[in-house]
């Protein structure tokens, strides 16, 4: 699986590489039609022009999707944590056939990816009220057991990381909608980075509500409030991106109020 290239940038200090932002889309939508796309993209131009050392790795997770589980990583997985769990770097030892090597070749790039990132950007719309099976492929490899978890019994090696989720969906789904309990994407996404080890306090979601709205005659009474949904999550961004540079003070995060 081929990793997309990091952009060069200048060092944040002399021998020193400058702070990683991992951005991930997994819209099915080129950026033409993706509202997903169009926002991640906003605050990764923003970011950067805020911190130009910043250096950036853009993984497009329809266009170059994962390979979805072949047997041999359960199998993997499934051993590790009945004889010990072990950190990323020694897993590929452990490997005991070629369909168990193999699957961890195609595993580990992803988690290494993870494990450099300072900050991660995913870009996840709602489909059919969860997240894209391209979205899904990544994560079922890059939950591989114990790789997150420190040898050493000290805190989650993600626990600095900051994740920011730009959720968007085409109906409405935010609190007291009635349609709110169909939302197993937000709740889905926060619990997997948090059991990854993101701490709550690193994890900001961002929502844009009935992104269909323009499109679907039966939602056109609600196109003012799709646009303003909209225009509020490019404003959130744009004030994350200032704040969240890598290096920057973390905001306090807060609950995201939607349309």
């Amino acid at each position: 699986m081929p990793v997309a290239p990091t952009s060069p940038a200048a060092p944040s200090a002399p021998g020193r590489p400058g702070p990683l932002l991992l951005h991930l889309d997994s819209a099915a939508d080129g950026p033409d039609a993706s509202v997903s796309r169009q926002l991640t993209e906003l605050f990764a131009a923003r970011l950067r022009a805020r911190r130009p050392d910043v250096r950036y790795r853009h993984r497009d997770l329809a266009a170059d999707p994962v390979p979805p589980l072949g047997p041999g990583l359960p199998r993997l997985g499934r051993r590790l944590e009945r004889t010990g769990l072990v950190p990323a770097h020694e897993v590929g030892a452990h490997t005991r056939d070629a369909e168990e090597a193999r699957e961890w070749e195609l595993t580990r790039p992803l988690v290494d990816e993870l494990l450099a990132a300072d900050l991660v950007l995913l870009g996840v719309p709602m489909y059919h009220f969860s997240v894209p099976a391209a979205l899904k492929a990544w994560i079922d490899r890059v939950g591989f057991p114990g790789v997150f978890t420190d040898p050493a019994g000290g805190p989650g090696l993600l626990h600095r990381t900051r994740a920011v989720v730009v959720a968007t969906r085409g109906g409405g789904y935010g609190p007291g909608t009635p349609r709110e309990p169909f939302d197993f994407q937000l709740p889905y996404l926060r619990a997997l980075l948090e059991n990854l080890g993101v701490p709550a306090r690193h994890l900001y979601t961002v929502t844009a509500e009935l992104t269909l709205a323009a499109l679907v005659p039966h939602l056109a009474h609600l196109r003012g409030t799709a646009a303003h949904s909209l225009a509020t999550a490019r404003a959130r961004l744009e004030t994350l991106a200032d704040r969240l540079a890598p290096g920057a003070p973390a905001p306090t995060p807060r609950p995201e109020r939607t349309s």
